[in-house]
C-alpha cells in the first residue's frame, strides 16, 4: 500500500469508532434475543402451571416484575430455574394488564430461542445440546435448528429420511415420548454417546416435528418440574415452527376433489383435548360412491363415525387418526369393511387411501369385487378342466402375447413360467406324420380365418407322446383382420388306447366273412340313410336344381358329407351341406341325426343362424361328441332372397353373367365345439340368371394350398354354368382339384 492510500490518523480512529459500535450493538442485540427466549420460556411455563392462556402468563409475569422492582428478563431467568412448587402461589397474584407487552413485542425465530435456552438454562436442567426436528411432506425429517452440536454432526443429520428408526422418527410417527433410560432413545441418532429426551411438537393434534435434547451420559434423571419445562420448550418450538397451511376454501377443495382420478372425501378433524375423536365431512366429490348408495350432498356436514358406524370402528377410524397426527400419508391399502345403514348390511372389500391437506385429511376409496367369490369360482373352473383334461389358451399374433391355462402346462410337459408355445410353432412339437394334419389347422386358423380342429400326437420333452385333440377359431376386428386366437386343447390319450383296444378286437372279427359281409351291408344302409334317393318335387317353387354326391375311394369307408333340399310351408326352400369330422359308422350315425333334426326344425320358420344353434346342441348331446360343419341357406323363389348362415364351412359361391362371387363369410364355429355358440346370419339375393352353389371340402380340399386358391382355379376352370346344371356338376367333379380322397356333396340351384 502507497503512502497516498494509507487513511489519515483521523480516519482510522472513525473506523475504529464505528467497529466497536458495530460490536456493541450486536452484543446489544444477541443479549436482547436471549432476553427474549427467556421471557417467552417463562410465560410458557406461567401458562401450564397456571392454566391459562399465553397473553394472560405473559401479563402476570410482567406484573410480578414490576412489583418486585425487578427487570421482566431477571425475575424470567429466576422463573425458569424455581422448583414445581414455588410456582404454584403465583396463582394467587393480582392480574394487573399486559405490563409486559414491550418485552414481548417481537419474538425470537427458532435457532435464537435455541441457542438462548441452551445458554441461560441448559446447566440448570443438565443438557448440552438441543436439536429442533421440523417434519417434511413425505415424512423426512429436517434439522430446523440445533445448539451445542458441532458443525460436522449438524450437517450429517440434517435430514432423516422416513425409513431411518431415529428416536426422533418413532416419536413423530406417533410413538410415546423418550425420556434417558427408555427403550428406543438409545437408538442412533445426532449427538452420538448422548443420553436424550425427545417429545413430540403438538399443533392442533397433528406431530409436525419434535424436539430432541441430549445430556452427558450417563445422565441425572429429570424430575417433573424439569419435564414441564422441557415441554414448555416443546410448546415454544411449535409456535416459532410457524404457522401450518391454512385449509382450503370450500371452492378449491370442490374443484381439487372433483379434478381427482379416484373418487374422494374431504375430512375435518374434530378434536376432544387435543384428541382426535372424529371427523367431518367437509366435501365430497361430485363422482363419490357411497357404499349405500347415499348421493354425496348428503355426507357433507356430517360425522363420518356417524355416516359409516361399523366401518370406523373396524379400523378405518384409527388409520385416520394416525395419518392426522404423523402427517405421513397412508399407501393404497385393501381392507375388509362393513357399511350398515339400519338393518340393510353390506360387508365389501375397500381399496383405501389417506393424505394430509393441511390440517384437513383427503380420503379415497374405491369398492372391489369380491375376491373370495372369484377365488373359489377360479378353483372350480381348474378342478373342472383337470378332471377333464382340457386347457384353455388365448394369444394375440400382433403383440406375441399368449395366455395358457395351468393344465397345459402339464399337457406339454413344460415348467410352469415357460414361455407358451405359440399355434404357429405347434408343428414343431407334433409327431412328424401328424405334421400335415398340424399345419393345415394352423393355415385354416391363421390365414383362412377359419374355426378348425385336429389331433395329433403332442411330443413331450421327456419323449413320451400324448393323443392330443386342439379346436381353435379366429377372433376377427369389423375389417376382418385377425386380432386373436382362442381355443382349447383335449388330452384324449385314454381314449385313444380305448379305440386302440377296441380297433384290434375289430381287427380279429374282421378276419370272419360274415363280419365282413354284414359291414358291407351296414355301410350301404348307412349312406342311404344320409342322403335322400331323390330331389324333392321343386315345379311349384320356380327352381332348377341338381345334386351331386361322390363317395370316398375307399368304398367301405362310410363318408359323413350330406346335402339336404327341402320345400318348407312358408314357400321357402332349405338348401344344405354338411360335414361330420371322422369317417365310419360313428360319422355317419352323427350326420343322420343332424340332417334329420335340421330337416325337423326347419319347419319352425326360424331363421339359418337359429337352426344352427338347435344342431349345435344337438351335436352336443350326441354320444361321441360330434363335430361338423355345416352352411345353411334359406332362400326365396319369388324374389330370390337369401338368407344364409354358416357353421366353420366353406361360404356358398354365387355364379351370375358378370363371374363369380364368394359370398362373404359370416361367424360360425364349427357344430359340437362350444356350448351356447352363437352364429351370425348374412343376405344377399340371387337373380334370375344366377346360380347358387353349394358344396363340401371334399370338392377343393388339398395338401399343398390353401383352399381358397383351389376354389378359385376350379370355378375359373369350368366356366359360366349356363341352364344345364347338371352337366355343370359334372364339369366341376371332373375338374376338382382336390387330392384327399374325401367324399364330396354339391347342390346348384337357379331361380326359374
Amino acid at each position: 500500500m502507497t503512502g497516498a492510500d494509507e487513511p489519515s490518523d483521523g480516519t482510522a480512529r472513525a473506523l475504529a469508532a464505528t467497529v466497536r459500535r458495530l460490536q456493541r450493538d450486536a452484543e446489544r442485540m444477541r443479549a436482547e434475543a436471549r432476553a427474549r427466549s427467556t421471557v417467552d420460556l417463562a410465560t410458557g411455563i406461567l401458562a401450564e402451571r397456571l392454566g391459562v392462556v399465553p397473553a394472560e402468563a405473559a401479563a402476570r409475569l410482567g406484573r410480578l416484575a414490576r412489583d418486585a422492582g425487578v427487570p421482566v428478563v431477571a425475575l424470567a431467568a429466576d422463573l425458569v430455574a424455581l422448583p414445581d412448587d414455588t410456582v404454584q402461589p403465583l396463582a394467587g397474584a393480582p392480574y394487573s394488564g399486559p405490563a409486559v407487552a414491550p418485552a414481548l413485542a417481537a419474538l425470537p425465530d427458532l435457532q435464537q430461542a435455541v441457542d438462548a435456552v441452551l445458554e441461560q438454562t441448559g446447566e440448570v436442567l443438565g443438557i448440552r445440546s438441543v436439536a429442533v426436528w421440523q417434519r417434511l411432506p413425505g415424512g423426512t425429517l429436517a434439522l430446523a435448528a440445533h445448539a451445542g452440536l458441532s458443525a460436522d454432526d449438524a450437517a450429517a443429520w440434517s435430514r432423516v429420511p422416513p425409513g431411518v428408526p431415529t428416536p426422533a422418527q418413532r416419536v413423530v410417527a406417533g410413538g410415546a415420548d423418550l425420556w434417558p433410560g427408555d427403550p428406543g432413545a438409545e437408538a442412533p441418532s445426532i449427538g452420538a454417546g448422548s443420553a436424550r429426551a425427545v417429545l413430540p411438537l403438538l399443533d392442533g393434534g397433528r406431530r409436525r416435528g419434535a424436539l430432541e435434547v441430549l445430556q452427558a451420559a450417563p445422565a441425572a434423571p429429570l424430575g417433573p418440574s424439569q419435564r414441564r419445562q422441557l415441554y414448555a420448550l416443546a410448546d415454544l418450538c411449535v409456535t416459532l415452527l410457524g404457522t401450518p397451511p391454512a385449509p382450503a376454501a370450500p371452492e378449491a377443495a370442490a374443484d381439487l376433489l372433483d379434478g381427482l382420478l379416484t373418487p374422494a372425501l374431504l375430512l375435518e378433524p374434530v378434536l376432544r383435548d387435543e384428541q382426535v375423536v372424529d371427523f367431518t365431512v367437509v366435501r365430497a366429490a361430485a363422482s363419490f360412491e357411497d357404499p349405500l348408495g347415499r348421493p354425496p350432498e348428503a355426507l357433507e356436514g356430517g360425522s363420518l363415525l356417524e355416516s359409516y358406524p361399523t366401518a370406523v370402528d373396524g379400523g378405518l377410524l384409527e388409520r385416520l387418526v394416525r395419518v392426522h397426527r404423523t402427517g405421513a400419508p397412508l399407501p393404497a391399502e385393501r381392507m375388509r369393511l362393513d357399511f350398515r345403514e339400519g338393518e340393510r348390511a353390506l360387508p365389501a372389500t375397500v381399496l383405501l387411501a389417506a393424505a394430509p391437506l393441511g390440517d384437513r385429511l383427503l380420503l379415497g376409496w374405491r369398492l372391489e369385487p369380491d375376491r373370495a367369490d372369484e377365488a373359489e369360482q377360479t378353483a372350480l373352473l381348474g378342478h373342472a378342466q383337470r378332471l377333464a383334461r382340457v386347457a384353455g389358451f388365448e394369444e394375440f399374433p400382433q403383440s406375441g402375447r399368449i395366455l395358457w391355462s395351468a393344465g397345459l402346462y402339464e399337457l406339454f410337459g413344460l415348467p410352469p413360467g415357460t414361455p407358451p408355445v405359440p399355434l404357429a410353432r405347434l408343428v414343431g412339437h407334433a409327431h412328424q406324420d401328424d405334421v400335415p394334419a398340424v399345419r393345415r389347422l394352423v393355415n385354416t386358423v391363421r390365414h383362412g380365418h377359419r374355426a378348425s380342429s385336429a389331433v395329433f400326437r403332442l411330443a413331450r420333452p421327456d419323449g413320451t407322446l400324448r393323443h392330443t385333440r386342439v379346436i381353435a377359431e379366429p377372433v376377427l376386428d369389423s375389417a376382418g383382420r385377425l386380432t386373436a386366437i382362442r381355443g382349447a386343447y383335449h388330452d384324449v390319450s385314454a381314449q385313444h388306447w380305448t379305440e386302440v383296444a377296441l380297433g384290434a378286437t375289430r381287427a380279429r372279427l374282421a378276419d370272419s366273412e360274415q363280419e365282413s359281409a354284414e359291414r358291407a351291408q351296414l355301410a350301404l344302409r348307412l349312406q342311404q340313410a344320409i342322403l335322400p334317393a331323390a330331389l324333392p318335387p321343386l315345379g311349384v317353387t320356380g327352381l332348377h336344381a341338381a345334386v351331386r354326391y361322390r363317395p370316398a375311394a375307399q368304398r367301405d369307408r362310410v363318408g359323413g358329407d350330406w346335402y339336404d333340399v327341402l320345400p318348407l310351408p312358408d314357400k321357402r326352400v332349405l338348401l344344405a351341406v354338411g360335414d361330420v369330422a371322422g369317417h365310419g359308422v360313428g360319422a355317419a350315425t352323427g350326420m343322420v341325426a343332424l340332417r334329420h333334426a335340421l330337416r325337423g326344425l326347419a319347419v319352425t320358420g326360424a331363421g339359418p343362424a337359429r337352426l344352427l344353434e338347435w344342431a349345435n346342441t344337438v351335436a352336443l348331446r350326441e354320444p361321441g361328441q360330434v363335430t361338423a360343419t355345416a352352411v345353411c341357406v334359406l332362400l326365396d323363389p319369388v324374389g330370390g332372397a337369401l338368407r344364409w348362415a354358416r357353421a366353420g364351412h366353406l361360404p356358398p359361391i354365387r355364379l351370375g353373367p358378370d363371374g363369380a362371387e364368394v359370398l362373404p363369410l359370416p361367424h360360425g364355429v364349427l357344430l359340437g365345439a362350444l356350448d351356447d355358440a352363437q352364429y351370425e346370419e348374412r343376405t344377399a339375393r340371387l337373380g334370375p340368371e344366377d346360380v347358387l352353389l353349394l358344396y363340401t371340402d371334399g370338392l377343393v380340399e388339398r395338401r399343398d394350398r390353401p383352399v381358397e386358391e383351389s376354389v378359385d382355379q376350379l370355378i375359373r376352370d369350368a366356366g359360366a354354368p349356363g341352364p344345364d346344371l347338371e352337366g355343370y356338376l359334372d364339369r366341376l367333379l371332373e375338374l376338382s382339384p382336390a387330392d384327399t380322397d374325401d367324399d364330396t356333396c354339391l347342390i346348384a340351384v337357379q331361380t326359374g
